[in-house]
Protein backbone atom coordinates (compact mmCIF):
# COMPACT_ATOMS: atom_id res chain seq x y z
CA UNK A 1 0.00 0.00 0.00
CA UNK A 2 0.89 3.42 -0.67
CA UNK A 3 1.12 5.43 2.29
CA UNK A 4 1.49 9.16 1.06
CA UNK A 5 -2.39 10.05 0.88
CA UNK A 6 -3.42 7.68 4.13
CA UNK A 7 -4.56 10.94 6.01
CA UNK A 8 -1.89 11.92 9.28
CA UNK A 9 -1.67 13.89 12.64
CA UNK A 10 1.19 15.04 13.25
CA UNK A 11 2.09 15.91 16.75
CA UNK A 12 6.05 16.74 17.05
CA UNK A 13 7.17 19.30 14.46
CA UNK A 14 9.55 21.80 14.95
CA UNK A 15 9.21 24.70 12.43
CA UNK A 16 12.59 25.80 11.87
CA UNK A 17 13.56 22.19 12.14
CA UNK A 18 11.16 21.48 9.10
CA UNK A 19 12.99 24.11 6.64
CA UNK A 20 14.07 22.05 3.69
CA UNK A 21 18.02 22.21 3.49
CA UNK A 22 17.32 24.69 0.12
CA UNK A 23 15.30 27.07 1.86
CA UNK A 24 17.67 27.64 4.47
CA UNK A 25 20.45 28.11 1.65
CA UNK A 26 18.48 30.26 -0.35
CA UNK A 27 17.22 32.55 2.18
CA UNK A 28 21.13 32.80 3.66
CA UNK A 29 21.96 33.49 0.07
CA UNK A 30 19.54 36.83 0.12
CA UNK A 31 20.99 37.73 3.14
CA UNK A 32 24.49 37.50 2.03
CA UNK A 33 25.01 35.17 5.69
CA UNK A 34 27.72 32.58 4.98
CA UNK A 35 26.48 29.29 6.82
CA UNK A 36 27.87 26.64 4.39
CA UNK A 37 29.35 24.46 6.91
CA UNK A 38 26.30 23.27 8.06
CA UNK A 39 25.66 21.28 4.60
CA UNK A 40 27.69 18.64 3.65
CA UNK A 41 28.41 18.63 -0.28
CA UNK A 42 25.00 17.57 -1.46
CA UNK A 43 23.58 20.45 0.15
CA UNK A 44 22.28 18.85 2.78
CA UNK A 45 22.39 19.55 6.87
CA UNK A 46 25.30 17.84 8.22
CA UNK A 47 26.08 17.09 11.70
CA UNK A 48 27.87 14.23 13.84
CA UNK A 49 25.64 13.86 16.62
CA UNK A 50 22.98 15.33 18.81
CA UNK A 51 24.52 17.90 20.44
CA UNK A 52 26.30 18.80 17.02
CA UNK A 53 22.73 18.93 15.35
CA UNK A 54 21.27 21.28 17.97
CA UNK A 55 24.47 23.64 17.22
CA UNK A 56 23.46 23.03 13.60
CA UNK A 57 20.21 23.77 13.87
CA UNK A 58 20.41 27.33 16.04
CA UNK A 59 22.66 28.12 12.91
CA UNK A 60 20.58 27.46 10.48
CA UNK A 61 18.01 29.36 12.07
CA UNK A 62 19.74 31.76 12.41
CA UNK A 63 19.29 33.32 9.02
CA UNK A 64 15.11 33.62 9.82
CA UNK A 65 15.22 37.20 11.21
CA UNK A 66 11.89 38.48 10.15
CA UNK A 67 7.89 37.79 10.24
CA UNK A 68 8.42 37.49 6.93
CA UNK A 69 11.02 34.84 6.67
CA UNK A 70 9.03 33.13 9.50
CA UNK A 71 5.90 33.49 7.10
CA UNK A 72 7.66 32.04 4.21
CA UNK A 73 9.27 29.15 6.15
CA UNK A 74 5.39 28.12 7.50
CA UNK A 75 4.06 28.54 4.17
CA UNK A 76 6.85 25.98 2.98
CA UNK A 77 6.43 23.48 5.62
CA UNK A 78 2.86 23.08 5.48
CA UNK A 79 3.10 22.29 1.43
CA UNK A 80 5.26 19.93 2.45
CA UNK A 81 3.14 18.27 5.32
CA UNK A 82 0.68 18.64 2.46
CA UNK A 83 1.41 16.57 0.30
CA UNK A 84 2.41 13.68 2.53
CA UNK A 85 -0.95 13.63 3.85
CA UNK A 86 -0.79 15.40 7.12
CA UNK A 87 -4.48 17.23 7.17
CA UNK A 88 -3.82 18.17 11.52
CA UNK A 89 -0.28 19.17 12.53
CA UNK A 90 0.99 20.97 15.98
CA UNK A 91 4.17 22.30 15.40
CA UNK A 92 6.48 24.02 17.99
CA UNK A 93 7.91 27.51 18.08
CA UNK A 94 9.77 29.47 19.99
CA UNK A 95 10.36 32.93 21.38
CA UNK A 96 13.60 32.71 21.69
CA UNK A 97 14.25 32.50 17.65
CA UNK A 98 11.11 34.71 16.81
CA UNK A 99 12.09 37.89 18.57
CA UNK A 100 14.53 37.36 20.86
CA UNK A 101 11.62 36.48 23.34
CA UNK A 102 10.26 40.33 23.27
CA UNK A 103 6.39 39.94 23.83
CA UNK A 104 5.61 42.08 21.27
CA UNK A 105 7.88 40.74 18.43
CA UNK A 106 7.04 37.46 19.24
CA UNK A 107 3.19 38.96 18.46
CA UNK A 108 4.26 40.03 14.86
CA UNK A 109 5.90 36.84 14.02
CA UNK A 110 2.74 34.50 15.29
CA UNK A 111 0.70 36.80 13.64
CA UNK A 112 2.94 36.05 9.96
CA UNK A 113 3.05 31.83 11.19
CA UNK A 114 -0.81 32.47 11.67
CA UNK A 115 -2.48 34.02 8.60
CA UNK A 116 -0.17 31.79 6.49
CA UNK A 117 -1.29 28.65 8.60
CA UNK A 118 -5.36 30.71 7.97
CA UNK A 119 -4.42 30.35 4.05
CA UNK A 120 -2.62 26.82 4.04
CA UNK A 121 -5.57 25.64 5.57
CA UNK A 122 -8.26 26.58 2.96
CA UNK A 123 -5.75 26.23 -0.06
CA UNK A 124 -4.15 22.43 1.46
CA UNK A 125 -6.88 21.37 3.71
CA UNK A 126 -4.57 20.97 6.84
CA UNK A 127 -4.89 22.57 10.37
CA UNK A 128 -1.90 23.81 12.08
CA UNK A 129 -1.67 24.66 16.30
CA UNK A 130 1.70 25.91 17.93
CA UNK A 131 3.04 24.99 21.20
CA UNK A 132 5.21 27.19 22.52
CA UNK A 133 8.36 25.77 23.37
CA UNK A 134 11.17 26.62 25.86
CA UNK A 135 14.90 25.89 25.13
CA UNK A 136 16.71 23.56 27.89
CA UNK A 137 20.12 24.38 27.09
CA UNK A 138 19.23 28.45 27.59
CA UNK A 139 18.20 27.87 30.62
CA UNK A 140 15.69 28.29 33.24
CA UNK A 141 15.63 31.90 33.32
CA UNK A 142 14.72 32.54 29.33
CA UNK A 143 12.32 29.91 29.60
CA UNK A 144 10.13 32.26 31.74
CA UNK A 145 10.02 34.94 28.71
CA UNK A 146 9.05 32.05 26.42
CA UNK A 147 6.45 30.68 29.40
CA UNK A 148 5.30 34.62 29.38
CA UNK A 149 4.98 34.72 25.83
CA UNK A 150 2.96 32.22 25.77
CA UNK A 151 0.59 33.05 28.50
CA UNK A 152 0.28 36.09 26.15
CA UNK A 153 -0.70 34.61 23.34
CA UNK A 154 -2.98 31.51 24.11
CA UNK A 155 -5.96 31.24 22.11
CA UNK A 156 -7.61 29.26 19.70
CA UNK A 157 -3.87 28.62 17.68
CA UNK A 158 -1.82 28.69 20.52
CA UNK A 159 -2.75 25.49 22.77
CA UNK A 160 0.50 24.29 23.88
CA UNK A 161 3.77 24.78 25.98
CA UNK A 162 6.82 22.39 26.00
CA UNK A 163 10.52 22.04 26.69
CA UNK A 164 12.89 20.40 24.01
CA UNK A 165 16.58 20.92 24.03
CA UNK A 166 19.91 19.04 25.38
CA UNK A 167 18.45 16.68 27.86
CA UNK A 168 22.02 16.61 29.28
CA UNK A 169 21.42 20.57 30.83
CA UNK A 170 19.38 21.03 34.16
CA UNK A 171 16.28 19.42 35.46
CA UNK A 172 12.79 19.23 34.66
CA UNK A 173 12.54 20.95 38.25
CA UNK A 174 14.44 23.39 37.72
CA UNK A 175 11.41 24.88 34.93
CA UNK A 176 8.66 24.55 37.05
CA UNK A 177 7.83 28.53 37.20
CA UNK A 178 7.40 28.28 33.43
CA UNK A 179 5.30 25.47 33.32
CA UNK A 180 2.67 27.09 36.21
CA UNK A 181 2.51 29.82 34.30
CA UNK A 182 1.84 27.93 31.02
CA UNK A 183 -0.80 25.69 32.94
CA UNK A 184 -2.41 28.85 34.56
CA UNK A 185 -3.03 30.22 31.66
CA UNK A 186 -4.94 27.51 30.38
CA UNK A 187 -2.46 25.79 28.01
CA UNK A 188 -1.57 21.88 27.73
CA UNK A 189 1.34 20.66 28.32
CA UNK A 190 4.21 18.24 26.73
CA UNK A 191 8.18 17.62 27.55
CA UNK A 192 10.90 16.32 25.81
CA UNK A 193 11.98 13.38 27.77
CA UNK A 194 13.09 9.95 27.45
CA UNK A 195 15.02 10.69 24.09
CA UNK A 196 18.92 11.14 25.56
CA UNK A 197 17.89 11.38 29.37
CA UNK A 198 16.78 7.82 30.01
CA UNK A 199 13.67 6.78 31.71
CA UNK A 200 14.57 8.88 34.83
CA UNK A 201 13.64 11.78 32.55
CA UNK A 202 10.63 10.55 31.61
CA UNK A 203 9.60 10.32 35.27
CA UNK A 204 10.56 13.33 36.04
CA UNK A 205 8.65 15.47 33.46
CA UNK A 206 5.80 13.94 34.65
CA UNK A 207 6.50 14.08 38.20
CA UNK A 208 7.84 17.48 38.26
CA UNK A 209 6.19 19.03 35.22
CA UNK A 210 3.01 17.35 35.16
CA UNK A 211 2.97 17.09 31.01
CA UNK A 212 -0.08 15.05 29.44
CA UNK A 213 2.48 13.94 26.60
CA UNK A 214 5.80 13.02 26.52
CA UNK A 215 7.98 14.14 23.49
CA UNK A 216 9.76 10.92 22.08
CA UNK A 217 9.64 8.75 25.31
CA UNK A 218 10.94 5.54 24.12
CA UNK A 219 13.79 5.26 26.22
CA UNK A 220 10.63 4.29 28.90
CA UNK A 221 11.34 0.78 27.53
CA UNK A 222 13.96 0.11 29.52
CA UNK A 223 12.19 0.35 32.63
CA UNK A 224 9.08 -2.07 32.32
CA UNK A 225 7.42 -0.60 35.27
CA UNK A 226 7.44 2.93 33.95
CA UNK A 227 6.18 1.49 30.51
CA UNK A 228 3.16 -0.11 32.68
CA UNK A 229 2.83 3.27 34.36
CA UNK A 230 2.53 5.46 30.92
CA UNK A 231 -0.49 2.61 29.72
CA UNK A 232 -2.07 2.85 32.96
CA UNK A 233 -1.95 6.64 33.26
CA UNK A 234 -2.92 6.96 29.66
CA UNK A 235 0.13 9.25 28.50
CA UNK A 236 1.08 9.72 25.36
CA UNK A 237 4.32 9.30 23.27
CA UNK A 238 5.13 11.37 20.47
CA UNK A 239 7.65 9.32 18.33
CA UNK A 240 9.80 10.11 15.69
CA UNK A 241 11.41 6.65 14.58
CA UNK A 242 13.21 8.14 11.30
CA UNK A 243 14.53 10.90 14.00
CA UNK A 244 15.82 8.44 16.60
CA UNK A 245 17.42 5.86 14.14
CA UNK A 246 19.06 8.82 11.98
CA UNK A 247 20.99 10.39 14.97
CA UNK A 248 21.96 6.89 16.39
CA UNK A 249 19.78 6.33 19.23
CA UNK A 250 18.55 2.96 17.83
CA UNK A 251 20.75 1.36 14.85
CA UNK A 252 17.36 0.61 12.36
CA UNK A 253 13.71 0.76 12.57
CA UNK A 254 13.00 -2.87 13.37
CA UNK A 255 15.36 -2.04 16.51
CA UNK A 256 12.90 0.93 17.36
CA UNK A 257 11.13 -0.04 20.37
CA UNK A 258 7.48 1.70 19.05
CA UNK A 259 5.85 -1.66 18.56
CA UNK A 260 6.83 -3.12 21.99
CA UNK A 261 5.80 0.11 24.04
CA UNK A 262 2.49 -0.20 21.57
CA UNK A 263 1.75 -3.55 22.50
CA UNK A 264 2.23 -3.36 26.59
CA UNK A 265 -0.61 -0.96 26.15
CA UNK A 266 1.51 2.67 25.58
CA UNK A 267 -0.24 5.48 23.50
CA UNK A 268 1.85 6.30 20.91
CA UNK A 269 1.70 8.63 17.65
CA UNK A 270 4.21 9.02 14.58
CA UNK A 271 5.87 12.10 13.81
CA UNK A 272 8.94 13.03 11.96
CA UNK A 273 10.69 16.08 14.08
CA UNK A 274 12.68 17.47 12.38
CA UNK A 275 12.45 16.20 9.03
CA UNK A 276 14.73 17.47 6.51
CA UNK A 277 17.37 17.05 9.02
CA UNK A 278 16.71 13.31 9.36
CA UNK A 279 16.14 12.55 5.38
CA UNK A 280 12.48 11.27 6.36
CA UNK A 281 8.72 13.06 6.52
CA UNK A 282 5.24 11.07 7.07
CA UNK A 283 5.18 9.36 4.47
CA UNK A 284 8.34 7.86 5.33
CA UNK A 285 7.78 6.98 8.07
CA UNK A 286 5.03 4.90 7.37
CA UNK A 287 6.50 3.29 4.78
CA UNK A 288 9.05 2.34 7.68
CA UNK A 289 6.84 1.32 9.68
CA UNK A 290 4.98 -1.13 7.90
CA UNK A 291 8.10 -2.87 6.17
CA UNK A 292 9.73 -3.02 10.22
CA UNK A 293 6.60 -4.76 11.90
CA UNK A 294 3.93 -5.49 9.60
CA UNK A 295 1.51 -2.44 10.10
CA UNK A 296 -1.72 -2.35 7.93
CA UNK A 297 -4.03 0.41 7.70
CA UNK A 298 -5.83 -0.24 10.62
CA UNK A 299 -2.63 0.12 12.84
CA UNK A 300 -2.35 3.65 10.97
CA UNK A 301 -5.76 4.27 11.55
CA UNK A 302 -5.64 3.51 15.57
CA UNK A 303 -2.56 5.55 15.94
CA UNK A 304 -3.65 8.55 14.06
CA UNK A 305 -7.05 8.42 16.22
CA UNK A 306 -4.87 8.51 19.04
CA UNK A 307 -2.74 11.55 17.89
CA UNK A 308 -5.97 13.31 17.16
CA UNK A 309 -7.94 12.22 20.69
CA UNK A 310 -4.40 13.79 22.46
CA UNK A 311 -3.92 16.87 20.84
CA UNK A 312 -4.26 20.40 21.98
CA UNK A 313 -6.77 21.73 19.62
CA UNK A 314 -10.29 23.05 21.09
CA UNK A 315 -13.02 19.89 20.63
CA UNK A 316 -14.65 21.65 17.58
CA UNK A 317 -11.46 21.56 15.96
CA UNK A 318 -11.51 18.01 16.26
CA UNK A 319 -14.82 16.72 15.22
CA UNK A 320 -13.69 18.61 11.87
CA UNK A 321 -10.52 16.58 11.86
CA UNK A 322 -12.61 13.43 12.77
CA UNK A 323 -14.85 13.65 9.93
CA UNK A 324 -11.68 13.60 8.01
CA UNK A 325 -10.13 10.49 8.67
CA UNK A 326 -13.78 9.03 8.54
CA UNK A 327 -14.47 9.68 4.93
CA UNK A 328 -10.42 10.53 3.49
CA UNK A 329 -10.03 12.64 0.29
Amino acid sequence: MRWQAFPKVELHLHLEGAAPSAFIRGLAAEKHVDIHKVFDQDGNYAFRDFVHFLQVYEVATSVLQSPEDYARLTRAVLEQSAENGVIYCETFLSPDFCGGGDVAAWREYLSAMQEVATQAEAKDGITLRGIITCIRHFGPEQARTAALCAADTVGDFITGFGIAGDEGKGRPRDFLWSFDCAREAGLRLTAHAGEWGGPQSVREALSDLRVERIGHGVRAIEDLALVDELAERGVVLECCPGSNVALGLYPSWQDHPIEKLRARGVKVTVSTDDPPFFHTDMTREFDELARAFGWQAEDFAEITRTALDAAFCDEDTKARIEKRLETPG
